[in-house]
Protein backbone atom coordinates (compact mmCIF):
# COMPACT_ATOMS: atom_id res chain seq x y z
CA UNK A 1 0.00 0.00 0.00
CA UNK A 2 2.97 2.56 1.01
CA UNK A 3 4.08 1.70 -2.29
CA UNK A 4 1.28 2.50 -4.19
CA UNK A 5 0.83 5.81 -2.30
CA UNK A 6 4.40 6.81 -3.38
CA UNK A 7 3.58 5.76 -6.79
CA UNK A 8 0.72 8.15 -7.40
CA UNK A 9 2.12 10.93 -5.23
CA UNK A 10 5.23 10.76 -7.64
CA UNK A 11 2.65 10.62 -10.28
CA UNK A 12 0.96 13.56 -9.25
CA UNK A 13 3.98 15.53 -8.29
CA UNK A 14 5.26 15.25 -11.85
CA UNK A 15 1.44 15.90 -13.76
CA UNK A 16 2.04 19.14 -11.53
CA UNK A 17 5.92 19.92 -12.50
CA UNK A 18 4.85 19.57 -16.09
CA UNK A 19 1.62 21.63 -15.88
CA UNK A 20 3.40 24.49 -14.41
CA UNK A 21 6.26 24.00 -16.83
CA UNK A 22 6.41 27.20 -19.68
CA UNK A 23 5.00 25.90 -22.99
CA UNK A 24 6.05 26.75 -26.07
CA UNK A 25 4.09 28.70 -28.76
CA UNK A 26 4.03 30.48 -31.80
CA UNK A 27 4.48 33.97 -31.50
CA UNK A 28 4.74 36.67 -34.38
CA UNK A 29 7.34 39.94 -33.79
CA UNK A 30 7.11 42.59 -35.61
CA UNK A 31 8.86 46.02 -36.77
CA UNK A 32 11.15 47.91 -38.66
CA UNK A 33 14.87 47.57 -38.89
CA UNK A 34 17.54 48.56 -41.55
CA UNK A 35 14.83 50.92 -43.46
CA UNK A 36 12.73 47.99 -43.68
CA UNK A 37 10.45 45.75 -42.26
CA UNK A 38 11.05 42.72 -40.06
CA UNK A 39 8.87 39.84 -39.32
CA UNK A 40 9.67 36.86 -36.98
CA UNK A 41 7.54 33.52 -36.41
CA UNK A 42 9.09 31.32 -33.53
CA UNK A 43 8.08 28.60 -31.70
CA UNK A 44 9.21 29.46 -28.21
CA UNK A 45 9.22 30.09 -24.21
CA UNK A 46 10.90 33.48 -24.64
CA UNK A 47 8.56 36.25 -24.25
CA UNK A 48 7.66 38.68 -27.56
CA UNK A 49 9.26 41.79 -25.65
CA UNK A 50 12.65 40.21 -25.06
CA UNK A 51 12.33 38.96 -28.96
CA UNK A 52 11.59 42.51 -29.76
CA UNK A 53 14.55 43.80 -28.04
CA UNK A 54 16.93 41.68 -29.64
CA UNK A 55 15.89 42.39 -32.98
CA UNK A 56 16.42 46.04 -31.75
CA UNK A 57 20.12 45.23 -30.38
CA UNK A 58 20.88 43.77 -33.93
CA UNK A 59 19.83 46.60 -35.81
CA UNK A 60 21.30 49.53 -34.06
CA UNK A 61 24.47 47.18 -34.28
CA UNK A 62 24.06 46.09 -37.70
CA UNK A 63 23.66 50.23 -38.43
CA UNK A 64 26.49 51.61 -36.50
CA UNK A 65 28.82 48.34 -38.34
CA UNK A 66 27.49 48.47 -41.98
CA UNK A 67 24.76 51.09 -43.01
CA UNK A 68 26.15 53.44 -45.94
CA UNK A 69 23.06 55.31 -45.29
CA UNK A 70 24.88 56.08 -41.15
CA UNK A 71 27.30 59.02 -41.60
CA UNK A 72 28.65 57.33 -38.15
CA UNK A 73 28.85 54.01 -39.44
CA UNK A 74 32.17 51.91 -39.44
CA UNK A 75 31.61 51.65 -43.13
CA UNK A 76 31.13 55.01 -43.47
CA UNK A 77 34.25 56.15 -41.82
CA UNK A 78 35.91 53.79 -43.55
CA UNK A 79 34.68 54.92 -46.74
CA UNK A 80 35.14 58.39 -46.02
CA UNK A 81 39.01 57.56 -44.74
CA UNK A 82 38.26 58.14 -40.86
CA UNK A 83 39.02 54.99 -39.64
CA UNK A 84 41.15 51.71 -41.17
CA UNK A 85 40.14 49.41 -38.38
CA UNK A 86 37.34 46.20 -39.80
CA UNK A 87 35.26 44.72 -36.99
CA UNK A 88 34.23 41.38 -36.65
CA UNK A 89 31.07 41.89 -39.55
CA UNK A 90 32.77 43.98 -41.75
CA UNK A 91 35.40 41.38 -41.97
CA UNK A 92 32.85 38.74 -42.42
CA UNK A 93 31.11 40.09 -45.11
CA UNK A 94 33.73 41.16 -47.00
CA UNK A 95 35.11 37.37 -46.92
CA UNK A 96 31.61 36.53 -47.97
CA UNK A 97 32.39 38.88 -51.00
CA UNK A 98 35.48 38.09 -52.08
CA UNK A 99 34.02 34.53 -52.56
CA UNK A 100 31.55 35.90 -54.79
CA UNK A 101 33.87 37.92 -56.62
CA UNK A 102 35.94 34.85 -57.58
CA UNK A 103 33.34 32.52 -58.36
CA UNK A 104 31.77 35.21 -60.47
CA UNK A 105 34.78 36.13 -62.54
CA UNK A 106 34.70 39.76 -61.25
CA UNK A 107 30.40 40.32 -61.87
CA UNK A 108 30.19 41.01 -58.32
CA UNK A 109 32.20 43.58 -56.55
CA UNK A 110 31.51 45.33 -53.30
CA UNK A 111 33.74 48.43 -54.88
CA UNK A 112 31.06 49.47 -57.03
CA UNK A 113 29.39 52.32 -54.94
CA UNK A 114 31.30 55.47 -56.54
CA UNK A 115 28.96 53.78 -59.57
CA UNK A 116 25.90 53.05 -57.80
CA UNK A 117 26.11 56.73 -55.83
CA UNK A 118 26.45 58.22 -59.51
CA UNK A 119 23.31 56.44 -60.83
CA UNK A 120 21.20 57.79 -57.85
CA UNK A 121 20.88 54.33 -55.94
CA UNK A 122 23.36 55.04 -52.83
CA UNK A 123 21.63 57.29 -50.82
CA UNK A 124 22.56 60.10 -53.30
CA UNK A 125 21.03 62.35 -55.72
CA UNK A 126 21.79 60.87 -59.34
CA UNK A 127 24.24 62.58 -61.48
CA UNK A 128 23.21 63.59 -65.34
CA UNK A 129 25.58 61.63 -68.11
CA UNK A 130 28.33 60.53 -65.54
CA UNK A 131 31.94 60.25 -65.95
CA UNK A 132 32.04 56.68 -66.32
CA UNK A 133 35.44 55.91 -67.14
CA UNK A 134 36.59 58.17 -64.42
CA UNK A 135 34.55 56.15 -61.64
CA UNK A 136 36.18 53.30 -62.62
CA UNK A 137 39.46 53.92 -61.88
CA UNK A 138 38.30 53.58 -57.93
CA UNK A 139 35.99 50.12 -58.72
CA UNK A 140 37.79 46.75 -58.41
CA UNK A 141 38.73 44.36 -55.36
CA UNK A 142 42.05 44.85 -56.29
CA UNK A 143 41.74 48.07 -55.06
CA UNK A 144 42.00 47.24 -51.86
CA UNK A 145 43.26 44.16 -48.99
CA UNK A 146 42.57 43.49 -45.59
CA UNK A 147 45.84 43.54 -43.60
CA UNK A 148 44.77 41.51 -40.25
CA UNK A 149 41.58 43.71 -39.36
CA UNK A 150 42.94 46.39 -41.33
CA UNK A 151 41.91 47.76 -44.73
CA UNK A 152 45.14 49.11 -47.15
CA UNK A 153 43.12 50.83 -49.83
CA UNK A 154 45.42 51.46 -53.29
CA UNK A 155 43.37 54.91 -53.96
CA UNK A 156 41.80 57.03 -50.85
CA UNK A 157 38.71 57.34 -52.86
CA UNK A 158 37.75 53.72 -52.70
CA UNK A 159 34.85 53.00 -51.01
CA UNK A 160 32.78 50.03 -50.43
CA UNK A 161 28.78 49.08 -50.35
CA UNK A 162 27.81 45.65 -48.48
CA UNK A 163 24.03 46.31 -48.92
CA UNK A 164 24.12 43.62 -51.21
CA UNK A 165 24.58 40.99 -48.39
CA UNK A 166 24.25 42.89 -45.15
CA UNK A 167 20.51 42.37 -45.09
CA UNK A 168 20.98 38.77 -45.14
CA UNK A 169 23.70 38.70 -42.51
CA UNK A 170 21.42 40.23 -40.09
CA UNK A 171 19.22 37.80 -40.62
CA UNK A 172 21.75 34.85 -39.82
CA UNK A 173 22.49 37.29 -36.85
CA UNK A 174 18.64 37.29 -35.62
CA UNK A 175 18.56 33.17 -36.60
CA UNK A 176 21.44 32.64 -34.37
CA UNK A 177 20.09 34.24 -31.47
CA UNK A 178 16.39 32.87 -31.34
CA UNK A 179 18.43 29.19 -31.71
CA UNK A 180 20.68 30.34 -28.63
CA UNK A 181 17.53 31.09 -27.23
CA UNK A 182 16.62 27.71 -27.79
CA UNK A 183 14.29 27.47 -30.55
CA UNK A 184 14.58 25.13 -33.67
CA UNK A 185 11.19 26.05 -35.49
CA UNK A 186 11.25 29.35 -36.41
CA UNK A 187 11.44 31.92 -39.60
CA UNK A 188 12.93 35.29 -39.68
CA UNK A 189 12.24 37.70 -42.40
CA UNK A 190 14.00 40.96 -43.02
CA UNK A 191 13.11 42.91 -45.82
CA UNK A 192 12.37 39.92 -47.97
CA UNK A 193 15.84 37.74 -47.38
CA UNK A 194 14.45 35.00 -45.21
CA UNK A 195 15.99 31.92 -43.29
CA UNK A 196 14.25 29.39 -41.50
CA UNK A 197 14.56 26.22 -39.39
CA UNK A 198 11.98 23.36 -38.63
CA UNK A 199 8.13 23.01 -39.16
CA UNK A 200 5.83 26.19 -39.12
CA UNK A 201 2.51 26.01 -36.61
CA UNK A 202 0.94 22.80 -39.06
CA UNK A 203 3.88 21.02 -38.70
CA UNK A 204 5.04 21.53 -42.13
CA UNK A 205 7.92 23.20 -44.23
CA UNK A 206 7.56 26.91 -44.47
CA UNK A 207 6.29 27.97 -47.75
CA UNK A 208 7.71 31.26 -49.05
CA UNK A 209 6.03 32.98 -52.20
CA UNK A 210 8.56 34.25 -54.72
CA UNK A 211 7.38 37.40 -56.49
CA UNK A 212 6.42 38.13 -60.26
CA UNK A 213 8.89 40.45 -61.23
CA UNK A 214 6.47 42.59 -63.74
CA UNK A 215 7.64 46.18 -63.26
CA UNK A 216 6.41 48.28 -60.60
CA UNK A 217 6.05 45.34 -58.59
CA UNK A 218 5.68 47.12 -55.16
CA UNK A 219 3.40 44.44 -53.20
CA UNK A 220 5.61 42.15 -51.65
CA UNK A 221 3.75 38.81 -51.62
CA UNK A 222 0.60 39.61 -53.67
CA UNK A 223 1.37 38.49 -56.54
CA UNK A 224 3.61 35.21 -56.33
CA UNK A 225 5.29 33.01 -59.30
CA UNK A 226 5.75 30.29 -57.29
CA UNK A 227 5.45 28.96 -53.80
CA UNK A 228 9.19 27.27 -52.18
CA UNK A 229 9.11 25.16 -49.31
CA UNK A 230 12.07 26.11 -46.79
CA UNK A 231 13.29 24.63 -43.78
CA UNK A 232 17.06 25.15 -42.18
CA UNK A 233 18.00 26.89 -44.80
CA UNK A 234 17.97 30.19 -46.27
CA UNK A 235 16.25 31.92 -49.59
CA UNK A 236 16.89 35.63 -51.07
CA UNK A 237 15.96 37.07 -54.12
CA UNK A 238 16.77 39.86 -56.28
CA UNK A 239 16.01 41.65 -59.43
CA UNK A 240 15.43 44.57 -61.18
CA UNK A 241 11.85 45.48 -61.37
CA UNK A 242 11.26 47.56 -58.60
CA UNK A 243 14.83 49.56 -58.48
CA UNK A 244 15.16 50.88 -61.15
CA UNK A 245 13.69 54.04 -63.24
CA UNK A 246 14.07 55.35 -67.11
CA UNK A 247 16.68 57.96 -68.16
CA UNK A 248 16.09 61.61 -70.47
CA UNK A 249 17.20 58.63 -73.24
CA UNK A 250 14.49 56.20 -72.84
CA UNK A 251 16.77 53.88 -71.00
CA UNK A 252 15.77 51.73 -68.16
CA UNK A 253 18.19 52.34 -65.43
CA UNK A 254 18.45 49.21 -62.79
CA UNK A 255 20.66 49.31 -59.58
CA UNK A 256 22.32 45.94 -60.43
CA UNK A 257 26.38 47.80 -61.81
CA UNK A 258 28.52 45.93 -64.05
CA UNK A 259 31.86 46.52 -62.09
CA UNK A 260 34.04 46.09 -65.57
CA UNK A 261 32.01 48.45 -67.81
CA UNK A 262 30.19 50.62 -65.13
CA UNK A 263 26.93 50.52 -66.83
CA UNK A 264 23.71 49.08 -65.70
CA UNK A 265 23.01 45.48 -65.91
CA UNK A 266 19.60 45.22 -67.76
CA UNK A 267 19.29 41.22 -69.71
CA UNK A 268 16.76 38.77 -69.71
CA UNK A 269 17.64 37.78 -66.33
CA UNK A 270 14.51 39.55 -63.85
CA UNK A 271 14.74 37.76 -60.32
CA UNK A 272 17.19 35.82 -59.05
CA UNK A 273 15.77 33.62 -56.49
CA UNK A 274 18.50 31.62 -54.52
CA UNK A 275 18.55 29.21 -51.38
CA UNK A 276 21.47 28.27 -49.32
CA UNK A 277 22.18 27.21 -45.94
CA UNK A 278 22.99 30.45 -44.09
CA UNK A 279 21.33 34.07 -45.72
CA UNK A 280 24.19 36.29 -46.25
CA UNK A 281 25.23 33.60 -48.89
CA UNK A 282 22.14 33.54 -50.82
CA UNK A 283 21.46 37.48 -50.48
CA UNK A 284 24.89 37.97 -51.79
CA UNK A 285 24.62 34.99 -54.50
CA UNK A 286 20.96 36.37 -55.67
CA UNK A 287 22.80 39.75 -56.62
CA UNK A 288 25.83 37.72 -58.29
CA UNK A 289 23.52 36.16 -60.60
CA UNK A 290 22.14 39.11 -61.63
CA UNK A 291 25.13 40.94 -62.52
CA UNK A 292 26.21 37.99 -64.31
CA UNK A 293 23.18 37.84 -66.49
CA UNK A 294 21.29 34.91 -67.81
CA UNK A 295 23.42 32.93 -69.85
CA UNK A 296 26.47 33.43 -66.68
CA UNK A 297 24.09 32.58 -64.25
CA UNK A 298 22.33 29.57 -65.13
CA UNK A 299 25.97 27.84 -66.08
CA UNK A 300 26.97 28.71 -62.78
CA UNK A 301 23.92 27.84 -61.00
CA UNK A 302 24.21 24.06 -62.45
CA UNK A 303 27.31 23.61 -61.07
CA UNK A 304 26.68 25.22 -57.22
CA UNK A 305 23.44 22.54 -57.24
CA UNK A 306 26.14 20.31 -55.97
CA UNK A 307 27.19 22.23 -53.74
CA UNK A 308 24.01 22.92 -51.60
CA UNK A 309 22.93 25.98 -53.25
CA UNK A 310 19.34 25.95 -55.30
CA UNK A 311 17.97 28.55 -57.56
CA UNK A 312 14.91 29.72 -59.11
CA UNK A 313 15.07 32.30 -62.15
CA UNK A 314 12.52 34.08 -63.78
CA UNK A 315 13.60 35.32 -67.19
CA UNK A 316 11.94 36.83 -69.85
CA UNK A 317 10.68 34.85 -73.19
CA UNK A 318 10.31 35.89 -76.56
CA UNK A 319 6.56 35.59 -76.54
CA UNK A 320 7.00 37.93 -73.82
CA UNK A 321 5.66 35.77 -71.22
CA UNK A 322 8.17 34.20 -68.50
CA UNK A 323 10.61 31.61 -68.64
CA UNK A 324 12.16 29.71 -65.80
CA UNK A 325 15.21 27.44 -64.69
CA UNK A 326 15.23 26.02 -61.43
CA UNK A 327 17.30 23.45 -59.51
CA UNK A 328 14.94 23.55 -56.67
CA UNK A 329 13.61 20.15 -55.86
CA UNK A 330 10.21 20.53 -54.15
Amino acid sequence: MKQLINALFATALLMLTVGCAPRSRYTTVEGFMLGTTFRIVANTTAKTADIYAEAMRIDTLAKSSMSIFNPQSLISRINSNQADTLDIHLLRNIAVAAQMHSMSGGAYDITVKPLTEAYGFAAKEKVENPNIDSLLRFVGFDKFRVNGNRIVKSDPRVQLDLNSLAKGYTVDLLADRLEAMGCSDYIVEVGGEIRAAGVNASGREWRIGVDSPFEGNQNPGQNCQTIVPLSDRALATSGNYRRYYTDSEGNKVVHTINPKTGKSVVSTLLSATVIAPRCVVADAMATMFMAMGAEGAVTLAQQLKEKGVEVYFIMAAEDGEYSIFSTIEN
